[in-house]
């Protein structure tokens, strides 16, 4: 008996894009999709999509998803502090634009992260990523289809 994998949502900061695309796969695969945040987020009725509100604070949503997440689940995010604490579970991640977090890459993301909030702490860098366009959902779309399939899900 196989137990099927969950797909965790860190949903405050989630595109909405990214979202309608999480609902069709959810819908379509029959998977468990789990968006959390400390915020209401909007989702179609479905047996298989949860949104789960947790208090405010900082890291709460985060705190949430690690402590619930199960080795082989898959997290939507972008925060890269969060990816690590998932991929330290034997979990995987996907940001919004399609790039997978792993064990090879998050201790370089990690201290670019640091990095470049230094900077930006020190006014010598500002701004932050660009706007999501059409081919960044279809990368994402197509980074969560080869995952999936690589699990024959």
């Amino acid at each position: 008996m196989t137990v099927a994998i969950k797909i965790w949502v860190d949903a405050d900061a989630c595109p909405n894009l990214i979202k309608t695309v999480l609902f069709r796969v959810a819908q379509k695969r029959q998977l468990e999709l789990l968006l959390v945040a400390n915020q209401s987020i909007a989702a179609p009725p479905s047996r298989y999509i949860k949104s789960i509100r947790v208090s405010g604070g900082f890291d709460v949503a985060d705190d949430y998803i690690v402590e619930h997440f199960r080795a082989g689940d898959v997290a939507i995010t972008g925060d890269i502090p969060l990816a690590a604490k998932i991929i330290a579970k034997q979990g995987f991640v996907i940001n919004p634009r399609g790039e997978a977090y792993t064990a090879e890459n998050i201790g370089e993301k990690l201290a670019m992260r640091d990095f470049m909030e230094g900077l930006r702490d020190n006014g010598l860098a500002s701004g932050g990523a660009a706007a999501m366009a059409a081919k960044d959902v279809q990368n994402f779309a197509n980074a969560l289809d080869r995952f999936l399939a690589a699990r024959q899900i």
